[in-house]
């Protein structure tokens, strides 16, 4: 729950919001940095309210439903403090689900292998095209520091499959030769 905490805690510092709000903001400027589903959220959300980190209230405007304003409170805001704090020293373990498959390419024919990992390839160099034509922030220097970071690792996954199929045709070749 902590990276997650610390995503709803660090977006409530700006100012309080209902969760609908919340949600939206994640889904449209954060979702290539996380997938944290709406329902993840809400329960992230409530559970902060039960250690209280947040304050909950209710706020109808006009004839709308009535919605859940959260609002960060000060043990929340030190509480975001330590959590920042504890993840900015950590290093994530890298483990790509891709690997997996990688791990037994030599048990299907390279006539079949090289065509996947070129589709692969295609969708790293979209994800890459995505990633560079998306605007600047403009708030604050963090959140674009975290998309550079994506997307110097996609590149990196880019070159390296690069490579990896280029050392996959030699190896090929090498074989047809002999």
């Amino acid at each position: 729950m902590d990276e997650r905490a610390l995503l709803l805690l660090g977006i409530l510092m700006v100012h309080s919001q209902h969760g609908y709000q919340m949600n939206e903001f994640i889904e449209i400027n954060l979702s290539r940095v996380t997938d944290m589903k709406k329902s993840t959220a809400y329960a992230t959300l409530d559970r902060l309210a039960d250690a209280g980190y947040v304050d909950v209230h209710a706020e109808q405007a006009g004839k709308r439903p009535i919605r859940k304003v959260y609002a960060i409170t000060d043990k929340g805001r030190d509480h975001f403090l330590k959590l920042l704090r504890e993840n900015l020293a950590e290093a994530d373990e890298m483990k790509f689900s891709s690997d997996i498959g990688m791990m037994f390419l030599d048990h299907i024919p390279f006539e079949e292998s090289l065509p996947l990992l070129e589709d692969r390839l295609q969708k790293l160099k979209t994800q890459i095209q995505i990633h560079e034509s998306a605007p600047q922030h403009g708030f604050g220097f963090g959140v674009d520091l975290a998309m550079e970071h994506h997307l110097v690792h996609l590149k990196a996954d880019y070159d390296w499959l690069m490579v990896a199929m280029q050392r996959l045709r030699a190896s090929h070749a090498d074989e047809n030769s002999r």
